[in-house]
């Protein structure tokens, strides 16, 4: 066990992922030769023995026992997991009204940051898109519309948005844990959660639809949930299928693309705030380390996205930029395992120890090894790649001609290496 990290180190840790994390006994060289070369033996190998589409999406998956079905689809079922998702929204509205503001002594800022945005990842991994059930803003919607006695709307929310709505909340939330400067802050915390609950069931004047599309955490979490062994099929069936064909059946939705784009990108920035040359940047910028902070990640968002948009518009097929965008999801997730596996894994558990009235302790140290942990974080990554790389060429055999498909890959080969080798390049510098 280790000691409690003073406040403005605890607070510095919550914001920043798995904080020290640049003296990982890695040597970049391995890594980077590493990575390239599963990614270059994936990309031949799959020319060579993948010559035509064989995943199928929302079709594919063998049925889970009628019982198991029963038992998920039961409204007892869905009643205790909509009850559990409230009590722990109000519980966390109560410490943050109620509670110091110390995040040594309030579990809101490590419920946050480590229990609730690290932990959406292996819930969705594990137990596919259950935070659609356990969301919190849509029983307050559902609650809202029976004490006002308004029935649900028929009309479906406007398609032209897309998740471009998630996209912006997404960013909002990078910003209040990477630029703000107070991320950990109670004041700063019950005003984004506030204003975005607000903003959330304004917008659910469509219905309860809304959410799929405008939440951005349950957009999040559903992204993730598309690589989980558990999911439906086009029937409503549920069944275990393999993830990639669970991957293939992410609808193309206007802003998809952006919504993962500003993942990878904010996840990035998370990596190259940490390094000595832009806290050096932060500190002595004239114009102060908040709105430097703020442009450096904006800017690392919009790199992320241009370097997208400019190797799938060279597949020279049309609508890439959409067709290809799944492919990022696996990407992502490698990310987010390598950045916050550590943070997840020692401050949720101590959230939940103060939540229900441990008091102040020591954090837990890490379950692994700096070794063991850095070999974590590049198999987390260069994985994420290559199931990306296997989703790509999917498509893209499926797009294009079978003359074509190989040769037109080679863009998103270029992209992923460059993704790879910058994700490394983070975790090792």
């Amino acid at each position: 066990m280790t000691p409690l990290p003073p406040a403005g180190e605890l607070a510095t840790l919550l914001a920043h992922g798995v904080g020290s994390r640049h003296d990982l006994p890695v040597s970049p060289f391995y890594a980077f030769a590493g990575a390239s070369a599963a990614l270059l033996v994936s990309f031949l190998g799959l020319g060579l023995l993948w010559s035509r589409s064989r995943l199928t999406g929302e079709a594919a998956g063998r049925p889970l026992p009628a019982a198991v079905q029963r038992c998920a689809d039961a409204r007892a079922t869905t009643l205790a997991l909509r009850a559990v998702g409230l009590a722990a929204y109000l519980t966390l509205l109560a410490h943050l009204l109620l509670g110091p503001d110390d995040p040594a002594r309030n579990p809101a800022p490590a419920a946050v940051y480590a229990l609730f945005w690290a932990g959406l990842v292996p819930l969705s991994l594990l137990c596919g898109p259950l935070w659609r059930r356990l969301n919190p803003l849509r029983t307050l919607h559902l609650l809202g519309r029976a004490l006002l006695r308004r029935p649900e709307p028929d009309r479906a929310p406007p398609a032209r948005p897309g998740l471009w709505p998630a996209a912006l909340g997404l960013a909002a939330f990078a910003w209040l844990e990477l630029a703000s400067p107070v991320p950990a802050s109670r004041s700063a915390l019950l005003a984004f959660l506030g204003a975005y609950t607000v903003l959330q069931l304004a917008a659910a004047r469509w219905g309860e639809a809304w959410f799929a599309r405008g939440d951005a955490f349950e957009v999040y979490a559903g992204l993730l949930a598309r690589l989980s062994p558990f999911g439906r099929r086009a029937d409503g069936r549920l069944v275990v299928r393999n993830p990639l064909d669970g991957l293939d059946a992410t609808e193309r939705a206007p802003g998809l693309a952006a919504t993962l784009c500003v993942l990878l990108g904010s996840t990035a920035y998370d990596g190259f705030s940490g390094t000595a040359g832009w806290t050096g940047t932060l500190q002595t910028s004239p114009l102060g380390r908040t709105p430097t902070a703020t442009l450096g990640l904006l800017a690392v968002i919009g790199v992320t996205g241009a370097v997208y948009a400019l190797c799938t518009a060279a597949t020279r097929v049309r609508g890439a930029g959409a067709a290809f965008a799944h492919s990022l999801v696996p990407v992502a997730l490698g990310y987010l395992v390598a950045h916050y596996f550590t943070l997840f894994t020692t401050e949720a558990p101590h959230a939940v120890a103060l939540a229900v009235g441990a008091g102040p302790g020591p954090v837990p140290e890490p379950p692994l090894e700096p070794g063991a942990l850095a070999a974590l974080q590049v198999c987390a990554v260069v994985t994420g790649h290559v199931l990306g790389v296997v989703a790509a060429h999917d498509r893209a055999v499926r797009l294009q001609p079978p003359e074509r498909a190989v040769g037109g890959q080679i863009p998103l080969l270029v992209l992923m290496i460059t993704y790879t080798l910058g994700g490394l390049g983070l975790l090792v510098a």
